[in-house]
């Protein structure tokens, strides 16, 4: 039976909530004094890609090496609709997500059979099928190489997609509300059970728990959510290509969450944040040093993994991890010099 997800026990204190809902738009409004919209808009469609994953991978225990397939499903889906349908945009959304929600039921109920590494690899294996088929297979109507250019009417008749502005409040909304969404949902027990599966799932079954079924839930809840991220890229950009479902993409969502810390949703939005923050300044730096320094540099790619590797087995634990370790330390201390 499934627990009730919002039941009264289960709910998180609200005060916190809002507290973290709060922190993190006033981050994306501090960002956005010193950085350009279309930055800022990029980093929370990766944001919300980054918190889907984690919710497979930080807290159900799964690493997949597949998301991009059902990032690029939401993109690609929502670029057809547009081109070859209506422009209405909230159409061409719903669409992409019930096609993805098929998609994920289907495959989700094969995948969610195996473990390890075996669920990693059988995750791969699809994403580079479905890789061939927008490349290759169905370059008629996906355009191949050359990519699909799309457009959207305004939403709502005044939300203008290619306006930095209206993009980035539309964004920032939405990425608020896939965090308080998650952030219900992982602590309630339907969460708790999800966390008890990832770390003993023989017990879970044993106590009663359809493990199979929370797996694949979960599962699909988590391709959807990475779809909405896909639907968000299109709609913002009016252009997508075969990279949207590149199987190298997974690297990047697999290291925000390892970067922030796995387990933790506000882990996911800062290691995100870093990443796209190393991911876009980097470039510019070594462009710079380069034309200080009479010797040609390696291109920045090779200088983006050795920090991304220095950082990820410096802090095992994540950059949150790291800083609740060292918060509860100084206040067991506290406790312990108040009993004396």
């Amino acid at each position: 039976m499934l627990p009730n997800v919002f039941s009264k026990s289960a709910t998180l204190n609200s005060r916190h909530l809002w507290i973290e809902v709060l922190a993190v738009a006033v981050v994306f409004g501090l960002l956005s004094t010193f950085m350009s919209s279309y930055w800022i808009v990029d980093f929370m469609i990766f944001c919300i890609f980054v918190l889907s994953f984690d919710l497979l991978y930080g807290y159900m225990g799964h690493l997949s090496f597949g998301v991009m397939l059902y990032y690029g499903t939401g993109a690609y889906t929502t670029a057809l609709w547009l081109s070859y349908g209506t422009h209405n945009a909230i159409l061409a959304v719903t669409v992409a997500l019930l096609v993805t929600t098929l998609l994920a039921a289907l495959l989700g109920a094969i995948v969610i059979q195996t473990r390890h590494a075996s669920f990693a690899l059988i995750n791969m294996a699809f994403n580079e099928i479905g890789f061939f088929f927008v490349r290759s297979f169905l370059k008629d109507v996906t355009l191949g190489d050359d990519g699909l250019s799309c457009s959207a009417d305004p939403l709502f008749g005044f939300i203008d997609f290619y306006n930095n502005y209206h993009a980035f409040f539309l964004l920032l909304f939405v990425l608020l509300s896939v965090y308080t969404g998650l952030k219900l949902i992982t602590d309630s027990p339907y969460g708790i059970t999800i966390r008890c599966i990832s770390e003993d799932e023989e017990r879970v079954r044993f106590l009663g728990y359809n493990t199979t079924f929370y797996k694949w839930l979960t599962f699909v809840i988590s391709s959807v959510l990475a779809a909405l991220a896909g639907c968000l890229f299109t709609l913002i950009q009016g252009f997508v290509s075969p990279e949207v479902m590149s199987p190298f993409g997974n690297v990047n969502v697999i290291f925000a969450v390892l970067i922030g810390g796995a387990g933790y949703l506000y882990g996911g939005l800062a290691g995100a944040l870093i990443f796209m923050l190393i991911k876009n300044y980097l470039p510019l730096w070594t462009s710079n040093i380069g034309q200080l320094i009479p010797f040609e540099i390696p291109q920045w790619e090779m200088w983006l993994g050795i920090v991304l590797l220095i950082i990820v087995f410096a802090w095992r634990q994540g950059v949150v991890g790291i800083v609740r370790e060292k918060i509860l330390v100084h206040l067991n201390r506290r406790i312990i010099a108040l009993k004396r």
